[in-house]
């Protein structure tokens, strides 16, 4: 079973890598682009908006990758204390805590995304492209559903390296 959710979570890891590398090429791209046409006296309308909906994926997708470090939470005072101490068990049980409450808090998150989405939907406007602001708004709870995932797969993968004895 580890094994499947092991290629599970590599597959979500190259998918979340790869998409944000797109993601910060696109944004160096069209910004450079945006700021050579304004030289030019030209201003491309649909850039700016653009740009700023793939900052907002880009962030969704360094969180989804930044998960799968065990980076996600930066300040772990009781878990470097405890560790200090030599309490690895205590340690591990700190870790599945954050990770539960983690996706209860994404689980409630996206349910706010997705109820946000609708109120969009129902009042949308054009953005760039002719797509209306409830499609994008739809970033929200794709990116923490995406985010959930991880954690999910993340956690499910800390039963399987206790018992190898690491983490």
């Amino acid at each position: 079973m580890f094994s499947l959710v092991k290629k599970c979570d590599n597959i979500v890891e190259k998918i979340a890598t790869w998409l944000l590398v797109i993601c910060v090429m696109s944004m160096l791209i069209f910004s450079s682009l945006s700021i050579v046409a304004r030289w030019f006296h030209h201003n491309i309308t649909w850039i700016d908006p653009f740009v700023r909906h793939l900052v907002f994926i880009g962030t969704f997708l360094g969180g989804v990758v930044a998960t799968g470090k065990g980076t996600h939470i930066g300040i772990d005072i009781v878990g470097k204390f405890v560790e200090s101490k030599g309490w690895h068990s205590a340690k591990t049980a700190i870790s599945r805590i954050i990770m539960v409450s983690s996706m209860f808090v994404l689980l409630w998150l996206i349910k706010s995304g997705v109820d946000f989405t609708r109120v969009e939907m129902e009042f949308s406007k054009e953005e760039f492209w002719g797509i209306g602001s409830g499609y994008l708004v739809m970033i929200i709870p794709i990116g923490l559903a995406f985010l959930l995932v991880r954690f999910f797969l993340v956690f499910l993968l800390s039963f399987e390296a206790k018992k190898e004895g690491a983490l």
